[in-house]
């Protein structure tokens, strides 16, 4: 380590002490995917009890009221787990957000449960990247934050939610009230193997549209009938012609229908857009309400749109590009070479950083192949990024700023 002071050698010294490596076995042996409500309610507690050695108040936010539309095309109300919160110094100077999600993306019937090392430096186990290992990252971070002459400048909120993995529908607006009026946000998604960062990311929205036709016997009266299923495909059909450079459309599923012999009068569309920009998403909703108003009147049918665009694009615009800059700076005297490239990949800093607020979302330790049976974490990934989190946030306090 070169050029740091002795105020930062101090403070990153303390992260040897830290059960990085203990907790993620510990976590990742929690099955909290995300509609586990058991499993996310157990990780909330273990959180809890982590993280109630920094200083300031915990508590365990009610999800917003989200609704889902079901394979009959009702919508009903969708459960989620209660989300962590905590403020620490909330008046002082500068203030810092940092992110993360408790839930991950193995079912509680999923095969994959068990923690493997591969080898010395690598395990392999649920949730061990993303982000279990981010989570105990965050934390010893913050700890050695907390225990240098600095901590007294900087205050902070951490929001660990429990529905990242499936869109932050119940978790946007908590994170959108702890953006307000801070100068940066760390989120702890776990970094390429190689260390590389995420940097711009494009958006996503992801939409169920329900198309209400008319049954009838195939045979003896079709052309009484109004086939659902024929105008949900004409909508996925128009739909994708819509997609460019800017802007991704998947179609994803087709939902309805029933015996052979009869005409069916419901169907649901699930298609997913990903915009490079905020014109493309207006472009993408111009273009499914002009299709739906179409496909309604051709093939004379009723249609609901369901959902909308819930990660804005995340560009680097600049503050976020000092905020790398920032990170690199660090990472270089901690003999880290930091470098970040544009992703598909969507997370909560597309929210973060539609706030406003310059954001790296990508601080978690170095892992990959994740949301597989393959996915793992490189052990000693751990010190190394926890110290880049607390040498950038202890430089953040003193400078006051970017």
């Amino acid at each position: 380590m070169t050029a740091l002071s002795t105020v930062e050698r101090d403070a990153i010294a303390t992260l040897s002490d830290a059960p990085m490596l203990a907790q993620v076995q510990d976590w990742a042996m929690i099955n909290s995917g995300t509609r586990n409500m058991a499993g996310i309610a157990a990780m909330a507690g273990k959180l809890g009890d982590a993280f109630a050695v920094l200083p300031g108040r915990i508590d365990l936010v009610e999800p917003t009221p989200v609704t889902s539309v079901g394979p009959d095309g009702t919508v009903s109300d969708l459960a989620h787990g209660k989300h962590f919160h905590l403020a620490v110094r909330p008046d002082a100077p500068v203030q810092m957000l940092f992110t993360g999600h408790m839930d991950t993306v193995y079912p509680v019937d999923h095969p994959f449960q068990a923690l493997t090392f591969l080898d010395d430096t690598t395990l392999n186990g649920p949730g061990v990247a993303d982000m279990k290992g981010g989570l105990a990252t965050m934390l010893a971070a913050l700890k050695a934050v907390e225990a240098s002459p600095l901590a007294a400048r900087i205050g902070y909120e951490v929001v660990i939610n429990s529905d990242e993995e499936t869109g932050s529908a119940s978790s946007t607006a908590l994170l959108a009230r702890a953006a307000r009026g801070k100068v940066a946000a760390l989120t702890y998604e776990p970094a390429l193997p190689d260390g590389t960062l995420a940097g711009a990311r494009g958006g996503t929205g992801n939409f169920s549209i329900v198309v209400h036709g008319k049954s009838a016997h195939a045979g003896r009266n079709p052309d009484e009938g109004r086939n659902a299923i024929v105008a949900a495909a004409d909508i996925a059909l128009r739909l994708s012609k819509v997609r460019g450079p800017g802007l991704a459309v998947n179609p994803a599923r087709i939902e309805g229908g029933g015996p052979n012999n009869v005409v069916p009068e419901l169907a649901i569309l699930r298609v997913n857009f990903r915009p490079a920009s905020q014109e493309e998403i207006a472009r993408a909703q111009a273009a499914i309400d002009s299709v739906v108003a179409t496909v309604a009147a051709e093939h004379d049918v009723r249609i609901h749109v369901h959902g909308g665009f819930n990660r804005p694009p995340k560009p680097i615009d600049p503050g976020a590009a000092k905020l790398f800059e920032l990170v690199k700076a660090a990472g270089a005297d901690l003999g880290l070479a930091i470098s970040w490239r544009a992703t598909g990949g969507v997370c909560d800093g597309n929210n973060i950083a539609a706030c406003g607020v310059p954001v790296v979302d990508t601080m978690g330790p170095r892992g990959g192949l994740i949301h597989s049976p393959d996915e793992f974490l490189i052990v000693d990934s751990l010190a190394e990024r926890a110290a880049l989190s607390a040498l950038t946030v202890l430089r953040i306090a003193e400078k006051g700023s970017l």
